[in-house]
């Protein structure tokens, strides 16, 4: 009898070892499902929404221009639908990320911060210009990935973001 209990053990633990070996190779891959391309957009897209976010949120707070706290609030809404969206596809498309802000950008953050009134609005537009300038580079050089939903993604965005480049450069004219 023990012999059979044994033998009744062995076999469900062969059974179960074999379907988490078969289940292994075709469920819990974990490398991305796109190319490098891709993955260097999304990284890219989230980091400097994020930046811009952040950069927008010291806007609302720092600001006395009302031009400037509408353009800033627009940012703010529009980088976090967009980054709710990337992050989505970040992780639908398993690509590890920490999604923070770079050494770079949190300098130009930190650098923004210590400014107030006219030289900061002027600062803060001047980095949405360079910012937005950017990720219209990064956005239209999408289609380098292989991915539709990069691409579709890319091509849906790139309107706004044109937008926000000529909303930034408009409102930096008027502090010349």
């Amino acid at each position: 009898m023990k012999n059979i209990t044994f033998l009744a053990i062995g076999m469900i633990l062969f059974m179960f070892a074999q379907a988490c070996q078969n289940n292994h190779g075709k469920h819990y891959n974990n490398e991305p499902k796109v190319d490098s391309a891709g993955q260097k957009f999304i990284k890219a897209a989230i980091e400097g929404g994020l930046t811009e976010i952040k950069a927008s949120g010291l806007a609302i707070t720092n600001s006395n221009n009302q031009q400037v706290i509408g353009f800033a609030k627009m940012m703010m809404n529009d980088h976090t639908n967009a980054d709710s969206a990337l992050k989505k596809m970040e992780t639908s498309k398993l690509i590890d990320s920490l999604d923070t802000i770079s050494p770079t950008h949190q300098q130009l953050i930190a650098t923004l911060s210590k400014q107030n009134g006219a030289a900061f609005d002027k600062a803060y537009l001047t980095m949405m210009v360079a910012g937005h300038q950017a990720a219209y580079d990064l956005f239209t050089n999408a289609g380098k990935s292989t991915d539709a939903d990069v691409d579709k993604f890319a091509i849906a965005t790139l309107p706004t973001i044109k937008m926000h480049l000529d909303s930034a450069k408009a409102i930096l004219a008027t502090f010349k």
